[in-house]
């Protein structure tokens, strides 16, 4: 399948390890101009030196310049970006009755605030070429809360609401706006959960993965480059016309449709 990525410019977030690495990895594979970012600068700039076409930078969305500084630098090396994927580390575990103000308007700064600022910034131009792509890494927590992701249940939330609102304004520009939701795919981030929940129950981290696998339909953690496939996909020509979609990656995890 052509999937017509032949010479665009993909910048992903979060993209230093793990499912924003891999989906750097596959856009490039299909002859994408990739930009890798991340807080670990160094990183980014080696895993970008093994693509075909590809640019390390970094990028720490903490900072409120962050986005407009990103956009620039993007633009700088390759010009316009058309494809736009957002993704980042989630917060801190906790259930709903431990959130706090603080802690609430980081997850929303860092899952939200800043992700729209970035989709914003890239938004004309995508418009004006009528081609673009934004996809955002999100959660299964987005259909189906987590009990002790509380704080990333309600960020992650918040992005889905924006970006199916954002839907309606520009699909008529060629720019497709969509959602991929992953259950438990095997990365750091999700071995650090399964050990936060060993440490709650008093078991064994492998222990505590065997239950998570053990509530999976497919019986196991999902891959990133699995992840990636579908990521891959909904940025490619062939998805023209799926937008405004809540894509789930998860072996079947939720339990609904």
């Amino acid at each position: 399948m052509d999937t017509g990525l032949k010479g665009k410019t993909a910048l992903v977030l979060g993209s230093t390890s793990g499912i924003g690495l891999a989906i750097g990895r596959g856009l490039d594979a299909e002859g994408a101009n990739v930009v890798l970012c991340g807080r670990r600068g160094d990183r980014a700039r080696d895993e970008a030196a093994r693509l075909r076409s590809g640019w390390g930078a970094e990028a720490d969305l903490s900072a409120p310049d962050a986005p407009s500084r990103l956009i620039t630098q993007v633009g700088e090396r390759f010009g316009q970006i058309d494809v736009l994927v957002l993704n980042g580390g989630g917060p801190p575990p906790g259930a709903a009755t431990a959130i706090d103000d603080e802690a609430l308007g980081r997850a929303l700064e860092q899952n939200l605030v800043q992700q729209r600022r970035l989709v914003d910034l890239a938004l004309p131009g995508m418009r004006s070429n009528g081609w673009g792509r934004v996809i955002a890494v999100g959660s299964s927590g987005v259909q189906q809360p987590i009990p002790q992701l509380a704080l990333s249940n309600i960020a992650r939330a918040g992005l889905a609401a924006y970006l199916k609102s954002l839907t309606a304004v520009v699909a008529s520009d060629g720019v497709t706006v969509n959602m991929v939701l992953p259950g438990r795919i095997d990365t750091d981030r999700v071995e650090s959960l399964d050990a936060s929940a060993a440490q709650r129950r008093g078991i064994a981290p492998e222990e505590a993965r065997a239950r998570s696998e053990a509530a999976i339909p497919s019986g196991r953690y999902g891959t990133p480059e699995e992840f990636a496939a579908v990521a891959v996909f909904l940025a490619s020509t062939s998805a023209s016309y799926v937008t405004g979609e809540q894509v789930r990656c998860d072996g079947g995890l939720v339990g609904s449709y």
